[in-house]
């Protein structure tokens, strides 16, 4: 299988602009939305699961599409597939700025992860055919600096659109930039493609992967609703209802069936191979130590990244009173902090290669992280929790950044296609994942940690703090400030914001822990020393599959 490669000189890095912004849009949509959660939650009537949901489907279904899309990028062209991605996005944009109710918005998201799930591996595959050498290092690098930049940069432009304008502005700000990228695409992005493929259509693999996906980001995010083990109400299936009677909730059987589908998935698609026919995924891809512990290091720092996203605006809004675009600007110390990492990085780079700048950022995060964990209180200043986030954005900075360049440095350029959309693929199944397992973590730690807290508050009776409890659970934390506000006490609003305080703690710590082990991970990472102008670039006839020789390890 051959690479279309053209050549356009100096004109390469304007298609490399085009490329980074239409990746930023897509981008940009996995974080606007968090720190509008609390205004989405209060102006629609969401409950915690509808907000989980909100903020994970659009990385679910690019999860489920990446691959697929990947392939067909190969096949059909990647620029094709860029453009119908943009358009697809640009209308699930506008399905979900006009949503009223949890539904219809859900559904906007959903589209708008279809759409994206055909511009985001077709970034990352232009960039490996059209750039060689040194050229091709720099662009990695710009493309995981848009992943680490724009995602920081998100909450902010959120909090700002929602305070200044209306929350659907953080939806319709993307028709003037897709407008942008389809006149880019048009005039500077050549079209790129694989030659020879095998024969057939990989269905099946499709079909197994988007519903391993699926079925396990189902179940975390809804476990608190169906029980974890103990069914807590009826689970429709078809027509059909699991009872509240039942031995066992649905919520593990539905996780038992997610491990299979994406077991089975991997055995398919060993089969295909086999076979000599189109396949979704080369599992020898994962014989590459870079990109085998690349891929888990990135899975994890992105699951740290988006559950913080998820966690720390509902933290801000609800206990500090910070507004929308206070906690916006919070959360944008991260960008400060992936900026000054640009600064520093290429120095590091030069000095101990990249593989050591990801370890030291993620030592970066995880000291960043546990340190907010330690500090944080009801009444902590929103400066103070910005100067422990512009040093997790400066670990975040340098993990991404090189990360990109690392998990795809041993592999072949005519296996780009299925390198590049399986890296992006680990990235947001982490995002989607982020979501799901820190809230659940928070869902569950908020049932422990609410009614201890009330119940040391005096004279409450015990239905009302059931009701309280409850309420504040499912509305993320949204009761507080009506608590605070309408004269409930100042004691009952304390116990709230505390016992709020203690969940973010715990959650906090398991992103600390998940990016710990994201460090272990990148230690197996081989490195290799800075070499100038072709570090980790393969050359053209890398025989790192065929062979076997990207299969010994160092570190």
């Amino acid at each position: 299988m051959t690479e279309t490669r053209p050549d356009l000189g100096r004109r390469k890095w304007i298609t490399l602009g085009v490329l980074a912004l239409g990746l930023g849009m897509v981008v940009l949509d996995g974080t606007i939305v968090s720190v509008s959660l609390p205004v989405l939650i209060d102006e629609l009537g969401l409950n915690f699961t509808q907000a989980q949901w909100i903020n994970s489907i659009y990385a679910v279904v690019l999860a489920a599409l990446l691959i697929t899309s990947g392939r067909l990028g190969d096949r059909l062209g990647r620029r094709t597939m860029f453009a119908a991605g943009v358009i697809v996005f640009l209308l699930g944009s506008l399905l979900a700025a006009r949503a009223h109710s949890a539904g219809p918005l859900i559904l906007g998201r959903v589209i708008q992860g279809i759409g994206a799930a055909g511009v985001m591996p077709g970034t990352l595959a232009t960039v490996n055919a059209l750039f060689r050498g040194r050229d091709r290092a720099i662009a990695f690098a710009v493309w995981g600096s848009v992943i680490s930049g724009v995602a920081a940069i998100g909450p902010l432009l959120g909090g700002w659109l929602t305070t200044y304008f209306t929350w659907p502005w953080i939806f319709l700000v993307n028709i003037p930039l897709g407008i942008v990228v389809l006149i880019g695409l048009v005039l500077f992005v050549p079209e790129t493609r694989t030659g020879k493929n095998a024969p057939g259509l990989d269905v099946d693999g499709f079909l197994l992967s988007a519903m391993g996906f699926a079925l396990l980001v189902f179940a975390l995010i809804e476990g608190q609703t169906y029980g974890w083990w103990k069914p807590l109400r009826e689970f429709p299936i078809a027509g059909w209802k699991w009872p509240v009677s039942a031995p066992i909730s649905p919520i593990p059987v539905l996780l038992v069936l997610g491990v299979l589908a994406l077991y089975l998935f991997v055995k398919w698609e060993q089969h295909r191979h086999l076979i000599g026919r189109s396949a979704l995924l080369d599992p020898a891809l994962f014989r590459i130590p870079s990109f085998r512990w690349g891929n888990i290091t990135a899975f994890l720092v992105a699951l740290g990244e988006f559950g913080l996203l998820f966690v720390l605006p509902l933290f801000m809004v609800n206990v500090l009173g910070l507004s929308t675009l206070g906690a916006g600007y919070v959360l944008a110390a991260m960008a400060v902090g992936a900026f000054l990492a640009a600064g520093i990085a290429e120095g590091l780079v030069r000095r101990y290669g990249p593989v050591r700048v990801v370890q030291l950022g993620l030592a970066f995060e995880v000291v960043a992280v546990a340190l907010a964990a330690l500090f944080v209180t009801p009444h902590i200043s929103g400066w103070w929790l910005a100067v422990l986030l512009i040093g997790y954005g400066i670990g975040l900075g340098m993990a991404s950044a090189q990360l990109t360049g690392t998990v795809l440095a041993d592999v072949p350029p005519r296996n780009s296609g299925q390198g590049s959309a399986t890296q992006s693929t680990v990235r947001q199944v982490g995002s989607a994942f982020g979501t799901a397992v820190v809230g659940a973590l928070l869902s569950a730690a908020l049932a422990h940690d609410l009614p201890s807290r009330l119940a040391a508050v005096k004279d409450l009776p015990p239905n009302v703090a059931d009701t309280l409890a409850t309420a504040t659970r499912e509305s993320a934390g949204g009761a507080i400030p009506g608590v605070r506000e309408h004269g409930g006490g100042a004691a009952i609003a304390d116990a709230l914001s505390r016992a709020f305080t203690d969940s973010t703690r715990t959650t906090l710590l398991a992103a600390a822990l998940f990016l710990l082990v994201g460090l272990a991970a990148a230690t197996r990472i081989p490195n290799r020393p800075y070499t100038g102008a072709a570090d980790n670039v393969p050359p053209d006839d890398s025989r790192a599959l065929s062979d076997g020789t990207g299969d010994g390890e160092s570190s």
